[in-house]
């Protein structure tokens, strides 16, 4: 009976309690959840971020060490790999900050300095262009991008430039052509507030390489004996096993952009392999109808040129357009670095302009073709949504980040060689960079 009576007047109690509770229980709901790590993302962001800069060592360094001369190939090697040192560096200390913090009333072409040295970032910090994962991991992803732009650029000055000229180049390259690109496009700036697609780098990495390349060949001028003496590749195996590490790498370079270990990831990772096939096959047989042999140059520079190409679109088209985007990548690049460097008679050592830099263009033009509003949200382009205005953003981003970063680089290679020289001298380019620059040659 007393048991009775305490129910009679607990239960009364209890549901005003909940009834008085209900509006802080609201208020609870109604706030914002603070963003939580995801183990799986952060897990395949790790991995993506070692596989990116697997890419320029030993990817790079390879690739383009076995296309030059026995003579230079350590120096071309030691380039790939001062550069890693050298961005890592400049990344910690300004470089992520100007590219992908709040840059206040001038957000719309660079950021600003409040994560110099990195001082805000925390073990449990995450950054809202990446919220299920710590910055640092992200920070660290996006310095392997930093590192392998630049990297490519020295594909087209190959053989001849100064190691002290190279470092300074790198250095204030990435600090005034890199970040604001960078910053245009995925830190909140002009490009991608106007609705430019470039899902891992086909503006900001390989055409603003490219273009840079283009500008510092003419810059720097032609190898010594260029068009009179044998300059074929010192060593193809170098080479292929370098694009072969381009390749896989460059999984954690276009997956890795989706941020997360989602379907996003899984379609960029079809999509990049469809294309580099397609494109290592569509070059191998154009050269085989025109030379009328399929050399193993031509088909890994086919891989790289698709490879190129799928990365502004990987994230957001289908296998279909995938499979178009590495064709068409393989045939202009063939042309762009076989034919039309030979036509205007410039000295683009290792391709960089004609695979990087058109094959970028390329792309970028492509995206707004074939992307798909169906594969992501976030694109709609030309043939499947009927959109046909993206290709003419796509475009606009093209004639922005190849205009800015020519002048860029342009004043960047003539302050240098107004200051400190931008060439090794004549004697130093015939006897080779290896034993003069660093003291060392392959062979001992």
């Amino acid at each position: 009976m007393a048991l009775s009576r305490s129910l009679k007047y607990a239960v009364p109690a209890f549901i005003a309690a909940a009834l008085l509770a209900m509006p802080a229980l609201a208020q609870t709901a109604a706030a914002p959840a603070a963003p939580k790590i995801d183990t799986g993302d952060t897990a395949w962001m790790l991995t993506s971020t070692a596989l990116v800069l697997m890419m320029t060592i030993p990817g790079l360094a390879l690739f383009y060490g076995g296309m030059v001369r026995g003579k230079n190939v350590l120096a071309t090697l030691g380039q790939s790999f001062a550069c890693t040192a050298l961005i890592t560096v400049l990344w910690m200390v300004i470089g992520y900050s100007l590219a992908f913090t709040d840059g206040g009333s001038h957000q719309a072409y660079f950021g600003g300095f409040s994560y110099a040295l990195l001082r805000p970032m925390g073990v449990n910090v995450t950054s809202a262009l990446a919220p299920t994962i710590p910055e640092s991991v992200y920070m660290c992803f996006q310095m392997t991008f930093a590192i392998i732009t630049p990297a490519l650029i020295a594909g087209a000055f190959a053989d001849r430039m100064k190691f002290s000229a190279f470092l300074w180049f790198m250095g204030l390259w990435l600090i005034f052509v890199y970040c604001p690109i960078a910053h245009w496009v995925w830190g909140g700036g002009l490009l991608g507030g106007d609705g430019v697609l470039d899902y891992a780098g086909g503006t900001v990495v390989h055409l603003n390489a490219g273009t840079a390349a283009l500008v510092s060949c003419l810059v720097i001028g032609k190898r010594v004996g260029y068009g009179t003496e044998n300059m074929a590749p010192h060593n193809l195996v170098l080479s292929l096993i370098g694009a072969s590490l381009l390749w896989v790498g460059w999984f954690g370079f276009n997956a890795g952009s989706a941020v997360t270990s989602n379907v996003n990831a899984g379609m960029a990772m079809a999509a990049t392999q469809i294309a580099t096939a397609a494109a290592s096959l569509a070059w191998m047989f154009i050269e085989w109808i025109v030379a009328k042999k399929p050399s193993i140059l031509g088909m890994i520079s086919g891989a790289v040129a698709g490879l190129v190409a799928i990365t502004p679109a990987s994230g957001f088209v289908d296998p279909t357009g995938a499979l178009c985007i590495g064709v068409l990548a393989g045939i202009v690049c063939y042309f762009s670095a076989v034919w039309m460097k030979r036509g205007f008679g410039y000295d683009d050592a290792l391709d960089a302009w004609g695979v990087h830099g058109v094959g970028g263009a390329l792309g970028a033009i492509l995206t707004g073709v074939f992307a798909s509003n169906a594969i992501n949200s976030a694109g709609k382009g030309w043939l499947m949504d009927g959109n046909f205005g993206q290709i003419g953003i796509q475009a606009i981003g093209v004639v922005y980040t190849f205009v800015y970063c020519a002048i860029v680089t342009f004043i960047i290679l003539k302050a240098i060689d107004f200051t400190i020289g931008l060439r090794v001298s004549k004697e130093v380019e015939v006897e080779g960079l290896d034993i003069n620059l660093h003291g060392e040659t392959v062979h001992g």
